[in-house]
């Protein structure tokens, strides 16, 4: 059952590892902050439940005659259309599953008409700046100083491109690094007027604000699972059939063909002609999950809360000594729980570090996957406090609290840089075991540094 409190000062919906302790290196236990909601947030206790359910009953969807299959395909499809109603998608459009907001905009990128220039702002994400280098014409906008200058320049580009193609303008509704929501009804509105399409970023938008595909006009929309308080594995593109039903199979494979032969193939056209393979059931029933749990929680509720807790938080950063915030539109009046950050004479990594392993919070520290944007703000990592439904007024001021004690004091631990990390040296933290995966020795982390 969805447990809401009506008190913006306390959380607003329960998340699994609400209240989980975690070790610090001076060998006590706290509990664990988390404000790294804008990278991946954790799960909903509801949704959590029904994947449990599922779990019972978990079988091959489109694939099997059993009852456990069965189930698995009801709820599948069932899932598909709880997604459709929440981003207000109009009844013609597809709702695909996908892996990520990433894996969305790569899926629509190669379904682009033959000759389709792409129109985007080089302050986005990085999701939204590289599929399309792959598969069209990209132009990148200047970085706006102001929603008026971005409106400008996008009726400027778009005048100058008319008449020679597809066009396809591909925005955020809400930065990832500034948390400033841009003006879509007005993007969209001067896209229709040239005949250009829209595809909206929401990674950052659908878990603080009303979606209306729809009533917007917008012609595509892609979030992520993981952004929506469901981190299992699967994302959404929801939007005009027309180029998707035309564009190669993003995963050519069973599921996605209506006939295979030994030198030709019919592929299926729809949902299951990007879905090939086994779909990702429980990611896609998770996403389901977590959005009737937003809707029932009410948005009017999740704005007052988030925005709330915002003040709080800028309140608090406007008065530590050598802190500044990350804006594009001098403190915009209508944005999302994200704020970035840095701290003069204090690297980014060790403040985030020693956040971690000394006072028990989780920020996010680096790049963001906007390089361009934090290049336009100076360049350098920077850290980043991000807001959501689990968020508590004390959340806020633990995290006060201890980046005043460390702009005083620094750190009281010893930290070393390793692969592009800032680890504790030595850190004493036990992990926990995960059925033996983790032992009492830290692994070494592998892969791309986490100041991207």
């Amino acid at each position: 059952m969805t447990q809401v409190q009506t008190t913006a000062a306390g959380r607003l919906l329960e998340l699994v590892g609400g209240d989980l302790r975690v070790p610090l290196v001076d060998g006590t236990t706290a509990r664990y902050v988390n404000l790294d909601n804008a990278a991946s947030a954790p799960a909903l206790a509801p949704v959590a439940a029904v994947v449990d359910e599922l779990l019972e009953y978990y079988g091959s969807v489109h694939r099997g005659a059993g009852f456990a299959s069965i189930v698995s395909t009801e709820a599948y499809t069932a899932a598909r259309e709880v997604v459709r109603g929440f981003v207000g998608a109009r009844d013609d459009d597809l709702v695909l599953f996908t892996r990520n907001t990433t894996d969305a905009f790569n899926l629509l990128a190669a379904a682009l008409p033959p000759g389709t220039t792409v129109v985007t702002f080089a302050g986005e994400h990085h999701a939204n700046l590289l599929p399309w280098r792959r598969h069209a014409q990209t132009v990148h906008l200047p970085i706006p100083s102001g929603p008026a200058e971005a409106l400008a320049a996008l009726d400027g580009e778009l005048h100058r491109l008319g008449g020679r193609g597809p066009v396809l303008v591909s925005v955020t509704g809400a930065s990832n690094v500034t948390g400033e929501v841009w003006p879509i009804e007005e993007i969209v509105a001067i896209a229709q007027r040239h005949g250009a399409r829209v595809a909206l970023d929401a990674a950052q938008l659908a878990a603080h604000r009303v979606l209306d595909v729809e009533a917007w006009g917008v012609d595509y929309v892609a979030f992520s699972g993981h952004k929506v308080y469901a981190p299992y594995g699967a994302g959404v593109l929801a939007g005009r059939a027309d180029w998707l039903d035309a564009g190669r199979p993003h995963v050519a494979g069973g599921g996605a063909v209506r006939r295979v032969g030994v030198d030709d193939v019919e592929w299926a056209t729809g949902p299951a002609r990007h879905e090939g393979g086994t779909p990702a059931a429980l990611g896609a029933v998770a996403i389901a999950a977590a959005v009737r749990t937003l809707d029932a929680a009410g948005w009017d509720a999740i704005v007052e809360h988030e925005e709330e807790l915002l003040q709080r938080l800028l309140d608090g950063l406007d008065a530590l000594p050598g802190l500044r915030t990350y804006t594009l539109w001098d403190r915009a009046p209508d944005r999302v729980g994200v704020v970035t950050f840095g701290v003069d004479g204090l690297d980014s990594a060790l403040l985030a570090a020693a956040l971690g392993a000394e006072h028990a919070i989780g920020v996010r520290d680096g790049s963001f996957c906007a390089h361009p944007l934090m290049e336009h703000f100076g360049g350098g990592p920077a850290l980043r406090a991000s807001i959501g439904v689990g968020t508590s007024a004390d959340d806020i001021d633990r995290l006060l609290n201890a980046l005043s004690d460390i702009i005083n004091n620094g750190p009281r631990w010893t930290y070393v840089e390793a692969d592009g990390y800032v680890l504790p040296s030595p850190d004493p933290r036990p992990r926990p075991s995960l059925g033996g995966l983790l032992g009492a020795t830290p692994v070494v982390v592998a892969g791309a540094p986490c100041r991207t």
